[in-house]
């Protein structure tokens, strides 16, 4: 089949790769203009450019797909089926009707739970026990579209953003393999969307990590691990000063009034949630590295008693 590629985020880098190996025809890649990045805001390109190009394939970069030259630029490619993941576009009917067979979209999490743009965080959040990557037709609607199949893989405890975004990059390649084989067999199945079970997944922003210390312990673990590594959980130290947490261990048993640290010595640095404490990991001062938060009671920057959060 002749297929086209349209993604920026490097969670599709995997099933990409498969792409480009799998013997079909990729006509073009798109992805989003290379942005500004880094203290010195050089251009940086997104990564699936680098790899389209690193294996001679041509690499188009509209500002928006929207516009008639970039609709026309796509209907021209001729495509049978048109792959996308992680575009962050809405795509226009144009290009959505363009593919002889499909447009298809690769959507990390099981749908129509975590629609949105942050699916992977969400499911940390919400306390889920797996996610997976679903293959859908797409639509006009955000992530709406009938569900070709789910491939699907437990959350670990200790899974944060990153290690779950890579878990699900992972297994991309098996789902997009089985949905192309469908498709070309003429057999790929179609089964609309349950919205009453439908839930958004808003994008985050860096507010989005700021700890509320009334929140209950497990909830607030679920926090660290979910903004983890962005936009990062946070709260602030006495003096408005910023403390981001990387790490941290829910504990049911140690209760306190919320924010107050219970403890800072050489057991660590405890504090009090509205459900139970939460014993601090890895923290990192607003410019400085990464350290445990037993190094912030050492140089004095964390004592008991202290309070935790956003000044009043």
């Amino acid at each position: 089949m002749r297929i086209l590629y349209i993604g920026s985020g490097d969670i599709g880098l995997p099933a990409l790769g498969w792409l480009l190996d799998s013997g079909h025809e990729i006509p073009a890649v798109f992805t989003q203009p290379d942005k500004p990045a880094g203290r010195r805001m050089e251009l940086l390109a997104p990564p699936v450019k680098k790899l389209a190009l690193d294996r001679g394939i041509p690499v188009f970069q509209p500002v928006k797909l929207r516009a008639a030259e970039s609709v026309a630029h796509i209907r021209s490619l001729a495509a049978d089926l048109i792959v996308v993941m992680a575009y962050g576009q809405i795509l226009p009917k144009g290009v959505l009707e363009a593919a002889k067979i499909a447009c298809i979209n690769l959507h990390a999490s099981i749908l129509p739970r975590h629609r949105g743009a942050a699916p992977i965080q969400s499911a940390i959040l919400a306390g889920d026990a797996e996610s997976g990557v679903t293959v859908m037709y797409m639509d006009e609607g955000l992530d709406t579209g009938a569900i070709l199949l789910i491939h699907r893989l437990p959350i670990r405890d200790d899974d944060t953003g990153g290690t779950l975004h890579d878990r699900i990059a992972e297994i991309t390649p098996g789902a997009l393999a089985e949905a192309v084989g469908a498709l070309a067999a003429g057999a790929a199945p179609r089964t609309p969307q349950d919205n009453a079970l439908a839930t958004y997944a808003k994008k985050l922003t860096r507010d989005d990590g700021l700890i509320d210390w009334r929140r209950p312990c497990g909830e607030i673990s679920r926090l660290v691990r979910a903004m983890n590594p962005w936009p990062g959980a946070f709260t602030l130290l006495p003096g408005a000063r910023k403390l981001k947490i990387h790490s941290a261990t829910p504990d049911a048993f140690h209760q306190g009034l919320p924010g107050h640290v219970l403890h800072a010595d050489n057991r660590g640095v405890l504090v009090g949630c509205g459900a139970g404490s939460l014993l601090l990991g890895e923290v990192q001062m607003e410019g400085k590295r990464r350290i445990t938060a037993h190094d912030l009671v050492i140089g004095r920057q964390i004592a008991q008693g202290a309070i935790l959060g956003a000044p009043s």
